[in-house]
């Protein structure tokens, strides 16, 4: 064979040879990252984790990261407000509702090995209770804590506190750190500091990585006394802006937007999303401010009538809106009587005449566009019976600066959505005189007696009848007016499953150690 024919033959095979080379190479990178993917579920956070210190922050930023790592004794079922058993396998209370026994759970360890007993519970119930935490008030009842064997805790009251359990299942209930983690870094502040940025507990993830300011990320338990979550990572990284987050989700390179998607643009996503929802806590009310135009009951009903929310409720949040039926949410409490709101424009638009021209301005608690929307509706309503509204984003923090300030918005829009699923976790958390979110400051002591009355029933179906009444009373005195429950909508890339998503849980609290591809 001629000497340039074979050189050409070889150069050809080489050539094949290296496509075919390369070809495989590309392919095997592909589905490495594609394997990877489907392993590492990528959630944006819209600000900072302030602290992973589950007795010390507040934040609903990181609350998903502290749930994920932490565990407490009970929590909320998925999809309901049912309590069932987390660290502890069952309960028990005393007869005189004193005395709570919890049974802990067999063999579970702490993320440093440490295994976990019931003198482990004491530890972190007592730092909570004890350290001076953000989170105190929690067990602020709790007078004894005790471990009777390796695997039993009891807790004593100073008096019978029905609401207790759901205090315990609450978001920001009292979660378990490991003992050795705490005494190795306990320091002169309890390990608070260390804490900030580091966490140790039992939970399906562990921490991974902390760069503030840019990103988070949880590594799979493989230990992990419960079952095994699905994804190996959970990647955090810090976007903002939701616009940068909806566009990243449409590159596919994030796989959900948790919260505050836009409603308006629900009905138009591309094929490769879809949308999970499920009924949530988050209840819209406006606030009164004492003194202002509303305090005369004729202007008031009129008012009423103009925001009434059953105009507005679907234009502003479409099918995942719910016109709340009392002033707690409609999955908390079902009210015998719900809350009507007047309905006769003529009657309303002569009240204002009466009453010569009438101002409100509406304080909006902050830039979430929710709010925005919700004004803007009512703004237009208000115009129909001749009243003025405006409406202004209150600065961070300004709302609660409100009592006796006379420049103080007229109404405040709020999502008003308590810390647990029990009635009196909302009314006294805004509605009595010494509520910390009683934001006017507020007082009808005759409806606090009834909130205090029901704080003691053990029976629901009367327990639940003093709530509604107190509610009812707030409502007819123009302190609190309830406007609508948004169900928690999350969009996502579609084949995302098993969400996880809990009523009592911020809107876009996804369960990551639940959600599978």
């Amino acid at each position: 064979m001629p000497k340039f024919l074979s050189a050409s033959i070889s150069s050809r095979f080489n050539r094949l040879v290296g496509f075919r080379l390369l070809a495989f190479l590309l392919g095997f990178l592909t589905s490495v990252a594609l394997a990877h993917a489907q392993d590492v579920l990528r959630i944006p956070y819209s600000s900072d984790i302030g602290t992973l210190d589950p007795d010390n922050g507040f934040e609903v930023a990181g609350l998903t990261v502290l749930d994920s790592i932490y565990e407490g004794l009970v929590k909320y079922e998925a999809g309901s407000t049912r309590i069932v058993g987390s660290l502890a396998g069952d309960w028990a209370m005393s007869g005189d509702g004193l005395k709570y026994t919890f049974h802990l759970v067999e063999g579970v360890k702490f993320h440093d090995g440490t295994a976990l007993d019931a003198e482990a519970v004491v530890t972190s119930f007592k730092r909570r209770r004890d350290g001076g935490f953000v989170q105190n008030y929690t067990l602020a009842n709790m007078a004894d804590i005790v471990a009777t064997d390796r695997s039993t805790v009891v807790i004593t009251l100073r008096h019978p506190q029905p609401s207790f359990i759901d205090s315990l299942a609450s978001p920001w209930g009292p979660k378990i750190i490991s003992p050795t983690a705490l005494s190795g870094h306990a320091g002169k502040d309890f390990a608070t500091g260390w804490l900030t940025d580091h966490a140790v507990g039992t939970g399906p993830f562990r921490l991974a990585e902390f760069k503030r300011g840019e990103r988070y990320v949880l590594a799979r338990n493989d230990d992990y006394w419960g079952a095994k979550p699905y994804f190996s990572k959970v990647e955090f990284p810090v976007i903002p802006d939701i616009g940068q987050q909806i566009l990243k989700l449409k590159a596919g390179e994030i796989d959900s937007v948790p919260a505050n998607f836009p409603f308006a643009q629900l009905a138009s996503l591309p094929a490769d999303l879809e949308i999970t929802s499920a009924p949530s806590m988050a209840q819209f009310e406006a606030f009164i401010k004492p003194g202002s135009p509303l305090d005369d009951a004729e202007v008031r009903k009129a008012v009423l009538t103009a925001i009434n929310p059953n105009l507005w409720a679907n234009d502003a949040f479409g099918q995942y809106a719910h016109v709340s039926k009392s002033l707690y949410p409609n999955i908390m409490l079902d009210p015998a009587q719900p809350v009507q709101f007047p309905t006769d424009f003529d009657a309303a638009k002569s009240a204002i005449v009466k009453h010569g021209p009438i101002a409100l301005t509406i304080g909006l608690y902050s830039a979430n566009p929710s709010y925005g929307r919700i004004a803007d509706l009512m703004i237009a309503q208000l115009s129909m019976i001749g009243v003025e509204a405006t409406s202004r984003i209150m600065p961070p923090g300004a709302a609660y600066a409100m009592k006796g300030d006379p420049a103080a918005p007229d109404m405040l829009l709020i999502i008003a959505s308590p810390d647990a699923a029990h009635p009196d976790n909302q009314a006294k958390a805004f509605f009595t005189g010494d509520a910390p979110l009683n934001l006017y400051g507020s007082t009808l002591p005759e409806a606090d007696a009834v909130v205090a009355e029901g704080a003691s029933a053990t029976d629901v179906a009367a327990r639940n009848a003093l709530y509604e009444r107190a509610g009812r009373m707030y409502f007819d005195a123009g302190r609190f007016i309830p406007l609508v429950d948004v169900d928690d909508v999350v969009v996502h890339r579609r084949g995302l499953k098993d969400l996880g998503l809990r009523p009592v849980f911020p809107r876009g609290s996804i369960d990551f150690s639940s959600v599978r591809r």
